[in-house]
């Protein structure tokens, strides 16, 4: 059974910092899309971030909401079969329960479309205080 979880949300003020992790179980692909979405209350979900990793090579590509660009960065450990985001510079826009999404070996295209998605997982708080 394919499961996503993620890990290290959290509070923090605004400036700091949080990496947060998505750890998957129950399948392995040669190649994956894995996405960062966020959704605050009342407001629909949005694509932060995703990676597009072929295992046994080492670049990846990415892609970045505009509103993240620069403070966030996705990143792809193999080996741990894990998907991090580290975020910086969090402002309090930035809060939202924050969900990882695996879209199977079918590429990154649609990267910030939640169709493209297959495997969701339950999500982890982010909140930034002014």
């Amino acid at each position: 059974q394919v499961q996503l979880v993620e890990s290290g949300g959290g509070s923090v003020q605004a400036g700091g910092s949080l990496r947060l992790s998505c750890a998957a179980s129950g399948y392995t692909f040669d190649s994956d899309c894995v996405g960062w979405f966020r959704q605050a209350p009342g407001k629909e979900r949005e694509g932060v971030a995703a990676i597009y990793y072929r295992r046994g090579l080492s670049a990846d590509s990415t892609n970045y909401a505009d509103s993240v660009k620069g403070r966030f960065t996705i990143s792809q450990d193999n080996a741990k079969n894990t998907t991090y985001l580290q975020m910086t510079s969090l402002k309090p826009e930035d809060t939202a329960m924050y969900y990882c999404a695996a879209a199977g070996p079918y590429g990154c295209a649609g990267w910030n479309v939640m169709g493209t998605f297959i495997y969701w997982g339950q999500g982890t708080q982010v909140t930034v205080s002014s």
